[in-house]
């Protein structure tokens, strides 16, 4: 049976946004919201989070005594560390033959999004070797110098014509411990890109990103959002 482990790096600092990971969103500590997802998802036998956190370490042993806790050491806590580096802890400590991993600021991503992920990525496997989340933009976008990327301003297309553009969201890594010692990336030579619908795949590094996620957050919860 294939092994798949989620993972969910959690830092107790946070430069932007102070106490992010478990300040609360909608009534309850922001990394509760992905937890409570991750753990209805059928394709994942584990949930591990790694955090320096203790308000996180004691929420989590309180509440999700089946999530797997990951202290993170004080080498890999700086600002500044990257994320294959924790990632490369994470899977030195827990084993699985694929590792899923998301953070706790994609506080709308859905359970059944997850799973699409994940069985597209088996269904294509070792076609390609990894998979990481995109968000489609067609709009008219410039680089620094004001030179038009991905389409011709003197002909204005319709947006909806432009050829799309696919941002990485952040939101959901699938890739092999394997892969991410060889690369020393989570996104393999061959990933696949999977497109995730854009409310699902906001993100909360600003306060203006927080009031959004809250937001948004209510709406759903009052069978307002689809």
């Amino acid at each position: 049976m294939t092994k798949i482990i989620a993972l969910v790096p959690m830092r107790h600092h946070s430069q932007r946004v102070p106490g992010k990971n478990y300040r609360l969103l909608a009534g309850k500590p922001l990394y509760q919201h992905i937890i409570e997802t991750l753990l209805t998802v059928p394709e994942i036998e584990q949930v591990a989070v790694d955090t320096d956190s203790e308000p996180i370490m004691e929420g989590l042993h309180r509440n999700f005594p089946q999530v797997i806790v990951l202290p993170r050491p004080p080498h890999l806590c700086a600002d500044d560390v990257p994320m294959n580096d924790i990632l490369l802890y994470d899977t030195a400590q827990v084993q699985a033959d694929f590792y899923l991993q998301t953070h706790s600021t994609n506080p709308l991503l859905k359970a059944a999004t997850i799973s699409g992920a994940i069985r597209a990525f088996w269904a294509e496997y070792p076609r390609y070797d990894s998979l990481f989340s995109v968000t489609r933009w067609q709009t008219r976008l410039y680089d620094q110098h004001g030179q038009a990327i991905n389409h011709n301003p003197a002909e204005l297309l319709q947006t909806q014509d432009l050829p799309p553009i696919y941002e990485e969201n952040s939101c959901i890594y699938i890739f092999t411990r394997e892969n991410l010692v060889r690369r020393h990336h989570r996104i393999g030579a061959c990933p696949l890109m999977f497109e995730i619908p854009r409310l699902e795949a906001v993100d909360i590094d600003t306060e203006e990103d927080f009031v959004i996620a809250e937001s948004l957050a209510l709406r759903q919860a009052r069978g307002n959002l689809p």
